[in-house]
C-alpha cells in the first residue's frame, strides 16, 4: 500500500456569483503546470482563523443521516433543501459512441471550477467537478473538495456561467460526492465512459482546475496501474488520513485543483475521476504519480446518493449541527484537553487536523473573550474552565447556532447528552454521529462558573464533514 500525502484540491480566488455574458470573449492561454512541492498537492487555506491544530465546528460524523437537509447560510438561516432526485438521474457507466474520437471537447464542455466558503474556519478553497446530469444540474467531485462548506459555487469553464450549488449528499471514505447546481439551464454533461476497460499503458489525459488558476488545464500521461490502493491525506482539511481502494494510477501530472476533475481516455470518454497525487521527488519513485477514482466507482455511490440511500458510509444531504469548538485531544479530562490544545498552537503554528468538523488556524489568544465567533478568528483556549474531571471542554460557540443559543459559553464543559455520558471530544463525535437535522436534544453541562445547567436545543444542519 502506498502512502501519498495530499488530495488534489488547492486554495483559489472566487468568481463573481452572477451569471457572466453568455458570449464570453476567447479563453486566455491555459496555464502551463507546474509541480508544486513535495507532497504539497493539498486544500489550501486562504484566509487562516485564529484558533490552532485540532479545533472542530459541529461533531457531525453521521452514520446514517436518511433526509436531504438545508446548508446554512452566511446569516444562519436555512435554505431550501435540495428537491429530491430520481434515480435517472445519474447515468449508468456506457461505453457508446458519441463522444468522437480522442476528443476533449465534449468533457471540457462538462467540467465545472468549484469554489468553496469555510465560513466558519475563515478559509476558502477550489477544486473541480463533473456535470453527469445537465437537466438537474448534478455534479461529481471529491468530498474533500466540498468537505466543511458553508457555501459553495461551481463556474461552467467553457461559458463562464457561474451557479449556486446544494449537497446532495457525499461519501466520506470513498471520497465521493454529489452536488446540484441551482436553476441549472445550458448545461452539458461530460461523456462517460466504462473504467473496466481501463488498462496499464493507455492513453490519458487529466482536466482539472490546475493550482486554483479559475481555468482548466489539461496533463497527458498513461495509466501505469490499476487497482491501486493508497493512503492518501490533506492537511488543510479535517480527515488526517484515508485508505482509497481501486484508485487507477497514472504518470499525468495530478495537481492541486484537480481533485474532481475527469480522467480522460484516448477515446475521448471519462474513466475516472482525479483524486490525489504525489510529488516527482517523493524519496522511492522516480515519476510523477497521480490518481483517479475509477469512474464505475463513483457513478455507483452517486446512484446511492440519489435514490436517498443512506448507511455507513453515505450521507444525504447535510448532517446535524450543534455549533460548537473543541479540542482534538483523546483526554477525558477538559483541563488535559485545554493542555493539548495549547501545545498544537504553540507547536505547529496553529495549523493542523480535527476530527469531525471544522477550525484550521493559526491562534495563540489569551482566552476566549467573546461570548459567540463568527469564525474562528480571535478565538482561543478559554482562560477559565468548568470545574470539573470529566466531559468536553467547549473552546466557542458559533454565534446563533443551537448551542449559542442554550448559554453553552467558552469555557463550559459538556458532560451529558440525552441522559448518556460525555468524555472526550471523540465521545461527543461519536453520540453526534447517530443524530440528524431538526433533532432535539438533551444537553447537560458545567459553566466555567461551576454551575450545573441542562436544557434542550434543536439540532440544525451542519456544512458537510
Amino acid at each position: 500500500m502506498q502512502d501519498y500525502s495530499g488530495y488534489g484540491s488547492y486554495g483559489g480566488d472566487f468568481g463573481s456569483t452572477s451569471p457572466l455574458p453568455p458570449v464570453p470573449p476567447p479563453p486566455p492561454p491555459r496555464p502551463p503546470r507546474r509541480r508544486v512541492g513535495l507532497l504539497s498537492y493539498l486544500a489550501v487555506a486562504l484566509a487562516a482563523g485564529a484558533l490552532g491544530a485540532g479545533t472542530v465546528v459541529a461533531l457531525y460524523h453521521p452514520a446514517a443521516n436518511s433526509s436531504a437537509s438545508p446548508q446554512p447560510s452566511s446569516s444562519g438561516a436555512a435554505p431550501a433543501a435540495p428537491a429530491p432526485l430520481p434515480s435517472t438521474a445519474v447515468p449508468q457507466p456506457s461505453g457508446g459512441s458519441s463522444a468522437g474520437s480522442g476528443s476533449l471537447s465534449k468533457v471540457e464542455q462538462g467540467v465545472v471550477i468549484i469554489n468553496t466558503t469555510l465560513q466558519y474556519s475563515s478559509e476558502a478553497a477550489a477544486g473541480t467537478g463533473m456535470v453527469i446530469n445537465a437537466d438537474r444540474g448534478l455534479v461529481l467531485t471529491n468530498n474533500h473538495v466540498i468537505e466543511n462548506a458553508t457555501k459553495i459555487t461551481a463556474t461552467v469553464a467553457a461559458t463562464g456561467r457561474n451557479y449556486p450549488a446544494k449537497v446532495v449528499g457525499y461519501d466520506v471514505t470513498g471520497d465521493i460526492a454529489l452536488i446540484q447546481l441551482q436553476n441549472p439551464s445550458g448545461l452539458d454533461a461530460v461523456p462517460l465512459g466504462d473504467s473496466r476497460t481501463v488498462k496499464t499503458g493507455d492513453t490519458v489525459t487529466a482536466l482539472g482546475n490546475a493550482e486554483g488558476q479559475s481555468q482548466i488545464a489539461t496533463a497527458a500521461g498513461r495509466v501505469t496501474g490499476i487497482n491501486q490502493t493508497i493512503t492518501a491525506s490533506d492537511q488543510g482539511g479535517t480527515v488526517k488520513s484515508e485508505t482509497l481502494h481501486g484508485m487507477i494510477q497514472t504518470n499525468a501530472d495530478i495537481v492541486a485543483g484537480d481533485s474532481g476533475g475527469p480522467l480522460v481516455n484516448s477515446a475521448g470518454w471519462v474513466i475516472g475521476m482525479d483524486t490525489a497525487g504525489n510529488d516527482v521527488r517523493f524519496p522511492d519513485q522516480q515519476n510523477a504519480a497521480g490518481f483517479a477514482i475509477p469512474v464505475n466507482t463513483a457513478l455507483s455511490v452517486a446512484q446511492e446518493i440519489v435514490a436517498g440511500h443512506a448507511s455507513s458510509a453515505i450521507v444525504i444531504g447535510y448532517p446535524p449541527f450543534i455549533g460548537i469548538y473543541v479540542g482534538q485531544g483523546t483526554s477525558s479530562n477538559p483541563q488535559d484537553q485545554a493542555t493539548q490544545q495549547q501545545q498544537q498552537n504553540n507547536g505547529f503554528g496553529g495549523f493542523g487536523n480535527g476530527f469531525g468538523g471544522l477550525g484550521n488556524g493559526n491562534g495563540s489568544g489569551n482566552g476566549g473573550s467573546q461570548s459567540c465567533y463568527t469564525s474562528n478568528v480571535g478565538l482561543s483556549v478559554p482562560a477559565t474552565i468548568a470545574p470539573v474531571s470529566s466531559g468536553t471542554l467547549v473552546l466557542g460557540t458559533i454565534c446563533g447556532s443551537p448551542a449559542a443559543t442554550a448559554g453553552l459559553t467558552a469555557g463550559s464543559v459538556i458532560t451529558a447528552i440525552n441522559g448518556q455520558a460525555v468524555g472526550s471530544p471523540q465521545t461527543l463525535s461519536t453520540i453526534m454521529s447517530k443524530l440528524h437535522p431538526h433533532d432535539t436534544i438533551s444537553v447537560t453541562w458545567v459553566t466555567p462558573s461551576g454551575q450545573r445547567k441542562s436544557g434542550n436545543l434543536t439540532l440544525t444542519a451542519g456544512p458537510p464533514l
